[in-house]
């Protein structure tokens, strides 16, 4: 499921309605990103995030289709928020539900990777000294490569679980 939306989420009951009937998911595995507090030395006051409304849930569709191919996925939940945001709110939150705990964390990390360098998002960062745009990042673009052609990430994969 994917959603892209302005308003809040609440990341409890977002588990709750994925895994609401499903005792054969064994493995959940949750990331909520949020705005932090500060950018680059500075106190940030808040970040304001814009998308392409059809591209961004096409490429997150498509992202989804591409975890569902590579681990078996009971359910899954991509949702992500644009608009004007404070510290500590929610940006992001990626929920993957496997009947074993590899391929839900891997799917979510895969998600994640993936979703900060391929998903049509900008985000403009305001401090005390103004407003700007956030370039990409170089670790970012690092973590998404490391899982093209069916690679693993940058981490070992765990094995029998």
């Amino acid at each position: 499921m994917i959603r892209v939306q302005r308003e809040p989420f609440d990341v409890g009951a977002e588990l709750a309605h994925l895994c609401a009937g499903d005792t054969a998911a064994g493995g959940v595995c949750a990331f909520l990103g949020r705005v932090r507090d500060f950018a680059h030395g500075a106190a940030l006051e808040a970040m304001t995030l814009e998308h392409y409304p059809g591209m961004t849930e096409r490429q997150l569709q498509a992202l989804e289709a591409e975890a569902r191919r590579r681990w078996p996925l009971a359910a899954t939940l991509i949702i992500h928020r644009y608009g004007r945001l404070l510290p500590g709110e929610g940006i992001v939150l990626v929920v993957t539900a496997a009947a074993h705990r590899d391929a839900a964390f891997d799917a979510c990390r895969f998600l994640i990777d993936c979703l900060k360098t391929t998903a049509p998002f900008w985000k403009a960062e305001e401090t005390a000294a103004g407003r700007r745009w956030v370039d990409g990042c170089a670790a970012d673009d690092a973590a998404a490569l490391g899982w093209q052609d069916g690679g693993q990430g940058d981490r070992p994969k765990e094995q029998g679980s």
